[in-house]
């Protein structure tokens, strides 16, 4: 009978040794034979009886080895610790990663700007009954899971799964197309969601692990947020842009004015009733644009809301490419009875550099570097807060002239300032009897709650802002002001306006525009009016209360969503259309319709 000798390491694991006595009455299992302590322990057991056993059940005669050598035991264990120790760091790394990314949720969420936009309103239709879009709702969480699903099931080779997944959320997404609401849905909708719910069911059956499927829908969340961030700052970017180009009708206007100014010989001839436009008992207006069709509407409304229109005087100023423009357009179409003065900012000549800080800073190298600079062109990745300051209106003096009202009309006590981007609904002349208790600026509030408060327009972070000013004080809004002239001298407001527009040369206490200034200029010096004098957000917010629009005295387009814009709210438009010479033949010839 042939002997040999086997060493157990040859032996696969799966081997089961068939004497019942075993070694030393152990039956020795792949367990035992896999784990070498335990089997270093039983054959040092067996030395001890007998250094060979003979098992009669084969013909095999299986010599026993002598115990693994200290050394490869010692190695052996050093590799299980090593091993155990990678594991508790890669599940504590799991951990931490965890820890991590939920604090950058929570981040986010603090960070999260839920400012009413566009059709996310919460004004919509579909809000007022929560189970309006059942099934939509569902359909689109359906689609979120299943890509959550389909992403796992692709990692773990579970193909056939993963193609049915992303089949089932393809046709979902088909069967809910543009709809915004279950009425919307395709009819074949109803029968996709119940077949995305069976796929759906043997996908969590077969992956289903919490901390798997958490991470999977935290990382596409960030996916999401990623997206949507730059789909922000694309649209941020496309709006400026949009804003701040003139439409080819408001650009065939002025040209069409400008041609028959000059060829009809308008330069000669001048407005009537000049002795009221230094008439302090008379209702006097400002409005400095370089607009022509919006001044129209800001005059017209005005006018034609006015219980005595002969006793309002309106101050136009505008700037010398469009002053032949905006002459001509009131020289041919007077205001019923109201006066009107048009003038040139150009020809101001005590407005120079010498004397205005802000036409000071904009003659300066680093301002037109700002402003001009060929290394870094506005775009998309300058951000919409650089591109918006980039504005030209905010290189214009017509937008900063309010500060030097005094000066342009000294003498008169009282003046009402409007913006060329109001509609005026009612008459304006108790405006002036106002008691502004000793204020200089009469404006509506803005703030509400905390919002529109002083540490949104100016730099806290700055002492000179911090030791002057509150942050919580409140907002107040340029567009339709009331300012008091003669406490306007007396106090030196166009000083105080000098004084910190020279702090700001290097933009550290605010940046660009005339509101940061103008909070600063009529710190503790402006009058709160009544609300209903001036409704704003017509050019931003589509979720205003359509009552108080109604109801109020002047609406404000302030915003991007200008009215002659094809950017304007559809449902806002009407409010300023109204106001606008449709039958003019200079607005025909230009195209400008009602649409």
């Amino acid at each position: 009978m042939k002997m040999w000798s086997v060493k157990s390491r040859d032996l696969s694991a799966s081997w089961v040794w068939k004497d019942p006595g075993g070694v030393n009455g152990h039956t020795l299992s792949s367990k035992v034979l896999g784990d070498p302590l335990k089997l270093e322990l039983l054959l040092n057991e067996s030395d001890q009886h007998s250094g060979e056993r003979r098992y009669h059940g084969s013909e095999i005669q299986h010599q026993l080895v002598s115990p693994l050598h200290p050394m490869k035991l010692k190695r052996r264990m050093l590799r299980q610790e090593r091993r155990e120790r990678r594991t508790a760091e890669l599940i504590q790394q799991n951990k931490e990663t965890d820890d991590k990314m939920q604090e950058a949720a929570i981040e986010r969420a603090r960070e999260f700007d839920d400012t009413v936009k566009g059709k996310y309103s919460i004004w919509r239709k579909e809000y007022e009954n929560p189970n309006s879009d059942s099934t939509l709702k569902l359909m689109r969480d359906q689609i979120i899971m299943a890509r959550a699903y389909a992403t796992i099931a692709k990692a773990k080779n579970e193909m056939v799964l993963y193609d049915s997944l992303i089949k089932h959320s393809r046709e979902s997404q088909f069967a809910i197309g543009e709809a915004t609401s279950d009425v919307e849905l395709q009819p074949s909708a109803f029968d996709r969601a119940k077949e995305m719910g069976h796929i759906l069911s043997t996908a969590k059956d077969q992956l289903y692990d919490c901390i798997t499927i958490a991470r999977k829908l935290r990382a596409m969340l960030q996916s999401a947020e990623g997206s949507l961030n730059g789909k922000k700052k694309k649209s941020a970017f496309l709006i400026q842009l949009a804003a701040k180009t003139v439409t080819r009708p408001m650009h065939c206007i002025p040209l069409l004015l400008t041609t028959d100014y000059y060829l009809h010989g308008y330069q000669d001839k001048d407005f009537p009733d000049k002795e009221k436009l230094e008439d302090p008992s008379l209702y006097h207006y400002a409005i400095f644009s370089d607009n022509v069709l919006a001044t129209s509407v800001v005059v017209n409304s005005t006018v034609l809301h006015a219980k005595e229109p002969e006793k309002h005087v309106f101050h136009i100023v505008t700037d010398k490419l469009n002053f032949a423009a905006m002459k001509m357009w009131f020289l041919v179409n007077p205001p019923a009875g109201a006066v009107i003065q048009v003038e040139n900012v150009d020809e101001f000549t005590w407005l120079n550099s010498s004397y205005c800080p802000v036409l000071r800073q904009l003659e300066s190298a680093k301002m037109k570097d700002y402003y001009f600079k060929a290394h870094q062109a506005s775009s998309i990745t300058s951000g919409a807060d650089q591109l918006k300051y980039r504005n030209p209106k905010y290189l214009s003096m017509l937008n900063h002239l309010r500060f030097y009202l005094p000066e342009v009309y000294p003498k008169l006590d009282k003046i009402l300032f409007l913006d060329d981007d109001i509609v005026v609904q009612k008459d304006l002349t108790p405006l002036w009897s106002v008691d502004l208790q000793g204020r200089v600026n009469g404006a509506v509030e803005t703030c509400k709650e905390s919002f529109h408060r002083f540490d949104k327009y100016l730099n806290f972070s700055n002492p000179k802002i911090s030791e002057n000013f509150d942050p919580n004080a409140c907002g107040w809004a340029f567009g339709m002001n009331v300012f008091d002239l003669k406490d306007w001298r007396k106090r030196n407001i166009t000083g105080i306006y000098h004084h910190w527009q020279e702090m700001n040369e290097e933009r550290t206490l605010w940046k660009l525009g005339t509101l940061p200034p103008g909070l600063i200029t009529f710190y503790n010096l402006t009058y709160p009016l009544e609300r209903s004098w001036h409704v704003l957000g017509l050019g931003y917010d589509p979720a205003l209360n359509q009552t108080a629009i109604e109801n109020a005295a002047v609406v404000h387009y302030n915003g991007n969503y200008k009215p002659w814009l094809d950017l304007a709210i559809a449902k806002y438009k009407s409010y300023w259309s109204a106001y606008v010479m449709f039958d003019n033949p200079y607005l025909r010839l230009c195209n400008v319709d009602e649409r």
